[in-house]
């Protein structure tokens, strides 16, 4: 994955699972490749098959924002999807200096110590940089040091942890590639990739979809090996100043099973945390 690539990649990967069937056009008997021929997608975006095999090839990366529409239109994405597609046509702007180190702002780590309810600090590649003691009572894989999308997919503690894994690992990574947009070449970003797709094959055949999605599920399912399964809202709320950090919440609709469960859990965090604290101070 790369800058120069990084528009034909995804053009190449979002016209292999379109099919002619999908956009009008005979199925023409056994095909050697999925989805759609390089030539039928110049044809039904009214360009050259010539000037699209130049920019699946790499050797043109900008795009008008007509031919980008039409792309977008043949290739069925939709609005977020053809956003994207627009930041990858758009001329690279080299980075003129390294990203500056996350620090969680101060008042954001007392927040977390005052509030109620499991919560913790996120960086844009999934690293915890920051959670209260009740984010890490409900799971071991929400403490500060963990990387979310490493244990995801390579700890067989998610799969416990989080028994609707399945059903929204797909759109952890949508939400990566969503939210890292053009920006490639970014070498934190290549090695965590490089990392999930040597110890994944799931992860791997996920990101070569190139699908994009931004938001995420608003609930989750976790199994508490002590409370037993608690059904959570999750909240994602940026911070500001603060580039690419995020604060998660997990909260339960009150009056529930899980709300009760949160309670008694919270009661378990406390005690932990109050031991924690008379062992530091001897």
């Amino acid at each position: 994955m790369g800058k120069d690539t990084a528009l034909g990649d995804f053009l190449r990967a979002r016209r292999e699972l379109v099919t002619p069937a999908e956009v009008g056009l005979p199925g023409q008997g056994l095909r050697r490749v999925p989805g759609l021929r390089r030539e039928e997608v110049a044809m039904l975006a009214g360009i050259s098959a010539e000037y699209y095999l130049r920019l699946e090839q790499g050797r043109d990366r900008t795009p008008s924002a007509q031919v980008v529409q039409a792309l977008a239109r043949v290739l069925q994405l939709d609005a977020e999807g053809t956003a994207y597609l627009s930041d990858l046509a758009r001329p690279r702007v080299q980075r003129s200096r390294p990203r500056p180190a996350e620090r969680v702002p101060a008042g954001v780590e007392m927040l977390l110590t005052t509030l109620n309810v499991p919560a913790f600090v996120v960086n844009r590649y999934r690293d915890v940089l920051a959670a209260n003691q009740l984010a890490v009572e409900l799971s071991p894989l929400m403490r500060p040091g963990t990387n979310r999308l490493v244990v995801l997919f390579t700890d067989p503690a998610a799969r416990a942890y989080h028994p609707d894994l399945d059903d929204n690992i797909g759109n952890v990574v949508a939400q990566l590639r969503a939210e890292m947009g053009s920006d490639t070449d970014d070498p934190r970003l290549q090695s965590l990739i490089g990392e999930l797709s040597l110890k994944s094959e799931q992860f791997r055949k996920l990101w070569a979809r190139h699908d994009i999605h931004r938001g995420g599920s608003e609930t989750g399912v976790i199994n508490h090996p002590t409370v037993g399964e608690l059904r959570l809202r999750r909240e994602k709320l940026a911070l500001i100043g603060s580039e690419g950090l995020q604060l998660v919440i997990y909260h339960a609709e009150p009056g529930t099973p899980a709300a009760d469960r949160l309670t008694l859990l919270s009661t378990l965090a406390a005690s932990t945390d109050q031991h924690v604290r008379e062992h530091e101070q001897g």
